[in-house]
């Protein structure tokens, strides 16, 4: 493992977490391995051992290894499950959307095309448990007084259910960032407006005709949602323009 210390400048504690995570993902450092220890290391960089303290504190936050006290502790490198990387890449694709100024038209877009393709998946390997959690998510949704903040976060739950249970790890990794980066964003624009009683239905639809093994169905009601939403959102933004004018 390598780093350049031409730049006087340059953070070397992020040139030597780059430099493991690199070797962490060719495979020249295998998961479960112990890494060398902070005196090795230093000696192997040509850097202090605070710095490579550092390196190691900026690779435990990425969850790319572990720490282990006693005779045969130390750092290790970590296998991070798919679940573990959700938060992160939620974050990544908050900002994305926040920082460029994503339009409404194309977060949907994205959004609903992606959970589109997971029918298919989802009406082959759909389990009971997948079923319940979606129509527990109905019966929260149907409570009356539940709070806008909750209702938005079952409505993320209902989702959430819909893609893993395409069964698909990466599908529902990357529609992570998707399901719960952009509907809040859509919840937060619409709510004002939206018909509970409309999108209740129309979730009871999807998780009706994944029970009955329908993809075409279940594709078919996502788009109306799609188009619902995107109707929802027309009518709010020309509301506010309308009250700016006014």
């Amino acid at each position: 493992m390598k780093i350049e210390r031409n730049d006087a400048t340059a953070d070397l504690s992020a040139q030597i977490a780059t430099a493991i995570r690199d070797a962490i993902v060719s495979g020249q450092l295998p998961v479960d391995e112990r890494l060398p220890s902070e005196a090795e290391l230093a000696e192997e960089f040509q850097v202090s051992r605070s710095t490579v303290r550092e390196a190691l504190k900026r690779l435990a936050a990425q969850s790319l290894i572990r720490t282990q006290r006693g005779a045969f502790g130390g750092a290790f490198i970590n296998r991070i499950a798919f679940e573990d990387a959700y938060g992160q890449h939620v974050t990544t694709s908050t900002l994305l959307l926040s920082m460029n100024a994503v339009s409404f038209d194309v977060a949907c877009e994205a959004r609903f095309a992606m959970e589109r393709a997971c029918a298919p998946f989802a009406v082959k390997r759909r389990t009971a448990d997948h079923l319940a959690t979606m129509r527990a998510e109905i019966q929260k949704q149907s409570q009356p007084g539940l709070s806008d903040e909750s209702w938005c976060a079952s409505d993320v739950a209902f989702h959430r259910a819909f893609v893993d249970s395409a069964g698909n790890p990466v599908i529902s990794y990357q529609l992570a960032g998707s399901v719960e980066a952009m509907q809040p964003l859509m919840n937060m624009i619409t709510f004002t407006a939206r018909n509970r009683e409309k999108i209740i239905l129309l979730h009871t639809e999807i998780a009706n005709y994944l029970d009955l093994g329908n993809p075409g169905a279940v594709e078919k009601i996502l788009i109306k949602l799609s188009d619902y939403t995107k109707t929802l959102a027309y009518d709010v933004i020309a509301a506010k323009d309308k009250e700016k004018r006014a």
